[in-house]
């Protein structure tokens, strides 16, 4: 009996496991297209990109629902809950990387035709193709239990706010420049903001796996780049 409810125990953590990953593969594939489809004024790739949006939360319900379960029927302890805790938070992180990826996609759609030259994108691109990088390297350090990638990754994340900050004077500058860019500056402001909190949340799962390997907690206070431009965009976008 000890042995089935064992092999039990493991499935079900099996299938967390299965669903982090795929939740993982959705929400980097969602932060690669929302910007593709912001460069190349792509509006069937935005709404692609907005659909997926359902298929990622539903899978952190998911998640959810069986960790709960999970702690109720087999009252797991130690690492056994970690594993259990650590599925919940990196679900959680996910679904709100699927969430800045859809507010890019839908400010794709709003800029349409106000589209002007590619210069403008070319360092917005550039702090997305890192924060990309960042949420591959995460997932897979969380994968493979890996403290030191997962470490590398959280390091990493003042190389973001660095890019935001560039971003930010590179996009202002084109505003003064021609005041028919700041509309469409603007939203690439926003933009921005929302790629800088996906490398938030890589770093808040770089955070999950330290915790889960070691049990421990990584200091409260992550490294930091230049002071953040005055944008608030982390909320839904209508």
């Amino acid at each position: 009996m000890a042995d089935h409810t064992q092999k039990a125990y493991d499935k079900e953590l099996e299938l967390l496991e299965r669903r982090i990953a795929e939740m993982g593969g959705i929400a980097e594939k969602m932060v690669i297209e929302a910007m593709d489809a912001l460069s190349g004024s792509d509006a069937a790739l935005a709404h692609k990109v907005i659909a997926s949006d359902e298929r990622l939360d539903t899978l952190q319900r998911e998640i959810e629902e069986t960790a709960v379960l999970t702690i109720a029927r087999r009252q797991p302890m130690a690492v056994d809950l970690r594993e259990i805790i650590s599925a919940i938070r990196v679900a959680g992180d996910l679904e709100r990387v699927g969430d800045l990826a859809k507010n890019i996609a839908k400010r794709s759609l709003k800029i349409g035709g106000e589209a002007r030259s590619p210069r403008e994108i070319v360092g917005l691109k550039h702090m997305n193709d890192v924060a990309t990088e960042l949420l591959k390297d995460v997932l897979d350090a969380f994968a493979q239990r890996d403290v030191e990638r997962a470490r590398a990754v959280w390091e990493r994340d003042v190389e973001l706010d660095a890019l935001e900050d560039s971003v930010f004077r590179d996009l202002l500058t084109h505003m003064m420049e021609d005041p028919r860019n700041i509309s469409y500056c603007a939203h690439l402001l926003f933009c921005s903001k929302n790629v800088e909190r996906i490398g938030d949340h890589a770093t808040n799962i770089a955070e999950t796996v330290f915790y889960l390997v070691t049990g421990e907690t990584l200091p409260a206070d992550r490294p930091k780049g230049g002071a953040e431009p005055p944008v608030e965009a982390t909320g839904a976008t209508t």
